[in-house]
C-alpha cells in the first residue's frame, strides 16, 4: 500500500483556507479587493461579533452572472488572467480565484450577485465548501457576500481567534489600508449595528488621509512627488517630531496595492537621515506606481509582499523623493533680525559673564595660526578673538544674529513661522533661550553644534579635504582579537576621515592624527565606540552607511557637552552655523535641535488669557 496518498477535496480546500484566510481581517481583504476590483465606488462592510457571526460586504460593481457566479467558487477561476504573461503583469488587486473556494470552505456562505443588464440576479448558497442552493433573486447591481459562522467546521482555528475587540481592531485597520488606498471609493464599516467608520469619496488624498488618520495630520504631513524612469512616487509623510514606536503607521501601495516590505520601510528610514531617534518610525502614505510587468505580486500567501524587477531604483526614488520633500518641509525661515547696539545687548545679558579660557569646545586653548585660516574652509565655530582674549568677569557685547535663511517654496501642510532669532541667555549652561519675535526659542547646545560638525565632516569627507591635527604624543590603543580585526579593515576609510591610525603589532595600534576639532581630546574612546558599532552591525552592512555612523559618533565625541558655558557672541555664533545646516531641526541621532513656546501658549499657562 502506497505511502502517499491524495488528500480528499475537502482537506485541500481547508489547507488552502489556511493560506489565504487567517482570520476575520483576512476575509474582509479578499472580499473588498474583489469589490474594488469590480469597479465599485461604494462598498459596506458589516460585521458581528468581531467578525465570528458575520462577515458581509456589498457593493455596486459589475456584477456576476449566473455562470460567472458559479465559477467564481470553484478553486482557480478567475476573470484576471488569461495567459502565462498576464501572470508577470498584474493588474488588479485579486488575480488566483482562491478567495472565494476557500472563504466558503471554512464557513456557511452566502453570495448574491445582479449585472447591470440582468432582469434578476442569483443566489448561491454554501456550506463548508459544498453548494446547496442555487436561485434567481431580486437585488441591486452589484455583489453582496455574506459569511457567517468562520471556522465553524475547523474547531482548532476557531479557538486561536482573540477577543471580539482585537478582531475588530484587525478588520478596522484592513479597511483603513484599503481606504487610503482607493480615496475614490466611499467605505462604510459597521459593527453590530452600530457604524463604526464612513468615509466618503475624496476628491484628494489629503482629505482622505485627514480622515482616517486624524485631523491633526493635516498640520504634520508634507506631501511628496518624484517622477523618473518610469517610476512615479507621490504621498504623505509627516515631520520628524510626529513619530511612533512600530511601522504600523507606514502605508505603502505599489499600484493601489497595500503592502509592507522591509526594503520599503528602510528606504523611508533612510530618507530621515538621522532625523528620528532609533526606534522611531514616521507616519506616511506612499503611492508608487509602475509597469505592471516590473512587478512580482506573487510572491506571499497573502499577496502582502511584492518584489521588484528595478528594485534599487524603486529605492532610489522613495529615498530621493522623501528627503527632497523633507529639506524643504522642516527648515524654518530664518528671518533678519533688527540690529541690536551693544548697549542693548549688555542690558537684555547683565548676568552674562564668561571666563577668558573658556572657548568654544573641540578647540585646543591656544588656537594655532594654520587652524584659524582653515577655518575658511572648515567652518567649526571659533568665538571671536575679543571673546578669547577678555579678562575674567568682564561683560560681554555680541552681535546679533542677524541673516536670513534658506525658506521653502514646497507648498506642505505645515508651514514654518517666520523666527527673528535672538541669543538672550543660557539655561543650565546646556540651552540657549533665545527670542523669536513673539515666541521663545530653546536650544540644546551640544544637538545644535552635533548637527553642525556631523554636516561639515560630511562635507569634507566627500571632498576628502578634512582638516586634521597631527598629535605631538601619538595615543597607543589595545584591542581584541576581533576588534582588532575590524579596525584593521577600516583604517583606510578612518584615515580619509582624518583619524590616522596606524599598526603597532598584532593587536595594538597608534593614533597619530585626529580631526582638527578633536585636538586635545581623548580619542581612544572614539575609536573604540566605532569598532563596537560595526561589530554590531557587521562588516558585510554596506560600509557607506558604516562610516556615515562613524561620522555622527565624531561628531557627538566634538561637540558642545552639556554644563559648558557660553558667552552671547558664542551662542550667536553656533545659531549662524547651525541655520546654515541641511537638516537644523534635528542632531543625527533624531533628537529635535531647538522647540519653540508662541506667546499665546504661554500667556494661557500664566491664566493671562483663557
Amino acid at each position: 500500500m502506497p505511502r502517499i496518498r491524495i488528500l480528499p477535496e475537502t482537506l485541500s480546500n481547508k489547507i488552502a483556507a489556511g493560506e489565504v484566510v487567517e482570520r476575520p481581517a483576512s476575509v474582509v481583504k479578499e472580499l473588498v479587493e474583489n469589490s474594488l476590483d469590480a469597479g465599485s465606488s461604494r462598498i459596506v462592510i458589516e460585521i458581528e461579533k468581531g467578525g465570528r457571526s458575520l462577515i458581509q460586504v456589498s457593493d455596486n460593481g459589475c456584477g456576476m452572472s449566473r455562470d460567472d457566479a458559479l465559477l467564481s467558487i470553484e478553486r482557480y477561476a478567475t476573470s484576471k488572467l488569461y495567459a502565462d504573461s498576464d501572470l508577470f503583469a498584474i493588474r488588479t488587486l485579486g488575480f488566483r480565484g482562491e478567495a472565494l473556494p476557500s472563504i466558503a470552505s471554512v464557513s456557511r456562505l452566502h453570495l448574491t450577485t445582479r449585472e447591470a443588464s440582468a432582469d434578476a440576479g442569483v443566489e448561491l448558497v454554501l456550506e463548508g465548501g459544498k453548494l446547496l442552493k442555487v436561485m434567481e433573486s431580486g437585488a441591486p447591481e452589484g455583489t453582496r457576500i455574506a459569511v457567517r459562522h468562520l471556522f465553524f467546521n475547523t474547531p482548532v482555528r476557531l479557538k486561536f481567534l482573540k477577543t471580539i475587540a482585537t478582531e475588530l481592531g484587525h478588520i478596522s485597520d484592513v479597511v483603513s489600508s484599503l481606504a487610503l488606498g482607493w480615496p475614490q471609493v466611499h467605505f462604510r464599516l459597521i459593527h453590530n449595528g452600530s457604524l463604526l467608520q464612513n468615509w466618503s469619496a475624496a476628491s484628494d488624498a489629503a482629505t482622505r488621509i485627514a480622515d482616517v488618520l486624524g485631523q491633526a495630520s493635516r498640520t504634520s504631513l508634507f506631501p511628496i512627488h518624484r517622477e523618473k524612469d518610469g517610476i512615479s512616487l507621490s504621498g504623505w509623510t509627516s515631520l520628524p517630531h510626529i513619530s511612533r514606536k512600530s511601522p504600523l503607521g507606514i502605508y505603502v501601495f505599489v499600484n493601489g496595492r497595500f503592502v509592507r516590505g522591509r526594503m520599503m520601510h528602510h528606504a523611508l528610514l533612510e530618507a530621515y537621515g538621522g532625523r528620528l531617534m532609533k526606534g522611531q518610525f514616521p507616519l506616511a502614505v506612499l503611492n508608487i506606481s509602475l509597469p505592471c510587468d516590473e512587478v512580482d505580486v506573487n510572491v506571499h500567501p497573502a499577496k502582502q509582499e511584492v518584489r521588484f524587477f528595478r528594485q534599487q531604483q524603486v529605492y532610489d526614488a522613495i529615498v530621493a523623493a522623501v528627503a527632497d520633500g523633507l529639506a524643504g518641509a522642516e527648515k524654518p525661515a530664518w528671518a533678519t533680525s533688527a540690529p541690536v547696539t551693544p548697549a542693548e545687548m549688555i542690558s537684555e545679558a547683565n548676568s552674562a559673564t564668561h571666563d577668558a579660557d573658556a572657548v568654544m569646545p573641540g578647540l585646543p586653548e591656544a588656537i594655532p595660526q594654520e587652524l584659524i585660516q582653515a577655518e575658511k574652509r572648515y567652518p567649526y565655530i571659533i568665538p571671536p578673538a575679543e571673546d578669547r582674549n577678555r579678562s575674567p568677569g568682564s561683560r560681554v557685547s555680541a552681535p546679533p544674529v542677524s541673516f536670513t535663511g534658506p525658506g521653502s517654496s514646497q507648498t506642505t501642510l505645515w508651514k514654518a513661522s517666520s523666527l527673528k532669532l535672538k541669543p538672550v541667555a543660557q539655561f543650565l549652561r546646556s540651552y540657549i533661550i533665545c527670542e523669536s519675535g513673539e515666541n521663545l526659542v530653546l536650544l540644546d547646545q551640544h544637538a545644535a553644534h552635533e548637527r553642525v560638525l556631523y554636516e561639515r565632516l560630511t562635507e569634507h569627507s566627500e571632498a576628502r579635504q578634512v582638516p586634521v591635527q597631527r598629535l605631538l604624543i601619538p595615543e597607543t590603543l589595545d584591542l581584541g582579537y576581533r576588534q582588532a580585526g575590524i579596525l584593521e579593515r577600516l583604517l583606510p576609510e578612518l584615515c580619509r576621515n582624518g583619524v590616522d591610525i596606524e599598526i603597532f603589532g598584532k593587536q595594538s595600534f597608534v593614533i597619530t592624527s585626529v580631526p582638527a576639532f578633536l585636538a586635545g581630546k581623548d580619542v581612544r574612546p572614539l575609536v573604540v565606540e566605532i569598532v563596537d558599532y560595526v561589530a554590531e552591525t557587521g562588516l558585510n552592512a554596506d560600509m557607506k552607511h558604516a562610516m556615515d555612523e562613524c561620522l555622527k559618533i565624531m561628531a557627538c565625541h566634538g561637540a558642545i557637552r552639556a554644563n559648558q558655558t557660553l558667552s552671547l557672541s558664542e551662542m550667536a555664533s553656533l545659531i549662524s552655523e547651525l541655520v546654515r545646516c541641511r537638516v537644523p531641526a534635528h542632531c543625527p541621532h533624531g533628537r529635535p535641535t531647538w522647540i519653540e513656546w508662541p506667546r499665546q501658549l504661554i500667556e494661557k499657562l500664566f491664566k493671562r488669557i483663557q
